[in-house]
Parts: structure tokens; sequence; C-alpha cells
């Protein structure tokens, strides 16, 4: 029988020099599949704005969307460990908002909620909500929510100044409780570094291979997803897959072949 994975888990991983492998999922069948793989951590991310909704940033995405999809992947899982993001104004805002939306994420089946950057009101956020039981997970480097003060989706931890407050940024949502780190898209040898400095595992994005663990987006991993970014790779090409399977039903419908006898019921008159 294949344990339940839990925050403990991951923690033990670390320390056995385990991969952890995660990855995003948005509904029922993504999460069943995901599960029978056999992944380690499965989040809901905010990044279903830009790969199921249609938008162009994650920042649109509602508490109403999230707790939509949870629910739907809430039902498929029951191996890996289930996080959700905590959408862009859901928390920093106030601390008393902030935990009133992680409940709510908790309530609808998450067992962990991840939360971007490390300033101040962060920390404080990341720390009331441990205080009441609610594992955080954090998210440095390329933070999407704040993609318009980035100026675009570049590479963080560029200059000496900027890979010493990531290190000081890793330490300190360690110090606030955070159970693990998403480092996205950083310099390989930085991550490096803040992986054997922190008790914590890391899970990467465009972080190298020395993290202790690896996160990719369901759409980017299969291929369903309009361009390829560099930090991730195509292990199928479903976009392409589907589309032809699609061409071939509106031909068959269109040339009356679809639905044949074999699909069609009949009764005596």
């Amino acid at each position: 029988m294949v344990e339940k994975v839990t925050t403990r888990t991951l923690l033990q991983m670390k320390r056995r020099g385990q991969r952890i492998v995660a990855l995003t999922a948005y509904d029922y069948p993504s999460a069943q599949m995901a599960d029978a793989a056999g992944v380690d951590v499965v989040l809901v991310g905010d990044s279903v704005g830009n790969t199921v909704l249609g938008y162009e940033t994650t920042l649109p995405v509602q508490m109403e969307e999230m707790l939509h999809h949870l629910k739907a992947v809430r039902r498929g899982l029951k191996h890996a460990l289930l996080v959700a993001d905590m959408p862009f104004l859901s928390y920093g805002a106030s601390v008393d908002d902030a935990v009133y939306n992680a409940g709510a994420l908790i309530q609808a089946g998450a067992e962990a909620v991840k939360v971007e950057g490390a300033s101040a009101r962060v920390l404080e956020t990341i720390r009331a909500l441990i205080g009441i039981g609610i594992p955080v997970m954090a998210h440095l480097g390329l933070t999407p929510q704040s993609v318009h003060q980035f100026g675009g989706y570049r590479l963080q931890g560029r200059t000496a100044s900027e890979q010493e407050a990531l290190v000081q940024a890793a330490q300190a949502v360690q110090d606030a409780g955070a159970f693990s780190v998403v480092l996205e898209v950083i310099p390989a040898n930085l991550a490096q570094q803040i992986t054997q400095s922190l008790q914590i595992p890391t899970i990467g994005i465009g972080a190298g291979v020395h993290c202790d663990g690896e996160i990719q987006v369901w759409h980017d991993i299969l291929g369903l997803s309009a361009h390829t970014l560099r930090h991730t790779k195509r292990f199928a090409d479903l976009r392409e897959t589907i589309t032809h399977a699609l061409r071939q039903y509106a031909d068959a419908v269109r040339a009356k072949q679809f639905p044949s006898a074999e699909q069609s019921f009949e009764v005596e008159p």
C-alpha cells in the first residue's frame, strides 16, 4: 500500500537525498493521473489562470476560481500532498485576510498553502498561518505575482546583491516556519547554495538539478502549451495528438462516417 505523502515525508526525503516530484493539476482526471504516476506533491497553482482560464498572467485569478479547481483535484487525489496557491491579493494586504483565505483553501481540501515572496508582511503571514496549524510552502526567485515589478518573466539572482538577498530570503522563510520553498528561474549554482544551506526542502523550476525536488506545469511537460519555455521539457506532444484526433472526429461527422451502426441503437418497430 502506498503511503500518504505529508509535509514530514518531504523533510525525510531531503534527509535521504531522495528527489521530490511535484506537478501542477487543475481538475479531477489530472489529479488521478498524477497520483497513478507516483507524483509526491500536487499543486493547484494560480497558473490555472494562464493554462486553463486564458488569462495573460496569474494576477486576475480569484479565490473562487482557486476553490473551484482545488475541490476537483481533491476528489481525484489520494496519495500526493495537495498544496494550493494563495492567489494575488488573498494575502499580503492584511494577515487577517490571509488567515481567512488560507483557511478556506484548507477547508476545501488543501493540505498546505503556498505564498510568494519574503517581505515583512509575508513572513508575518507565514508565522500566523503556522500558528493556527496551516503548513506553508514558500516561493522565491521569479514570483509570477510580481511580474510587473520585475518587468517581465526574467531570470532572478543575476547580480551578487540579488543573490545575497535570495539567500537571506530563503533563510527567512525557513525561520518563519515554511516547510519547503519553491525556487523559480534562478541560477543553478545559486539554487545549489540555497539548498545546501537550508534544512527544509527546495523545489526547483528553472533552477537546475541540485534542488531537493522539481515542479513543472502540467500543460508544459505534456506538450499542451502553445509555447515551450527554456526551463521545461515536453515529455509528450499532446497538443498535436489531440488536435489531430479532433480533426479526424470532425471529418468523420461531416462525411457521415460517425456515428456508425456500431455506435447507434435500434428497436423493433
